[in-house]
């Protein structure tokens, strides 16, 4: 098992990045949580601290999430990604996947799966 993680949560929403990391004090193993309300932000931080999981929603300021996710994806970071957005209609859901994509949720609905889904990821 790996200990250790990194997350870094892209969300612009501060309820939601609150209620994320409030969820995720549940996780054991997690060394620090990074929070990113841009594009820019987030591939500053991909960058500079390459995380372990990515936490992205689909509409945030400056480029999209699928902006963000092609970044990633593009700059072969071994992080695995978990949209996690209101945008879940099949189009969305589908161009996620195909770029790479881990997970796909629906904020509103599948807000609680985030810490089972990590803790998959550290084991």
């Amino acid at each position: 098992m790996k200990k250790g993680f990194v997350i870094l949560i892209v969300d612009d929403n501060m309820n939601f990045i609150d209620r994320m990391i409030g969820l995720l004090d549940e996780v054991n193993d997690i060394e620090h949580i990074n929070v990113a309300a841009n594009y820019d932000d987030a591939c500053r931080l991909l960058a500079a601290d390459e995380p372990d999981v990515v936490l992205l929603d689909i509409n945030i300021p400056g480029k999209n999430g699928i902006e963000v996710l092609k970044f990633i994806r593009q700059n072969n970071m071994k992080c695995e990604v978990v949209m996690i957005t209101n945008h879940t209609d099949g189009y969305y859901r589908q161009q996620c996947r195909e770029l790479g994509a881990n997970h796909f949720l629906d904020k509103s609905n599948d807000f609680g799966l985030v810490p089972g889904i990590i803790k998959e990821f550290l084991n």
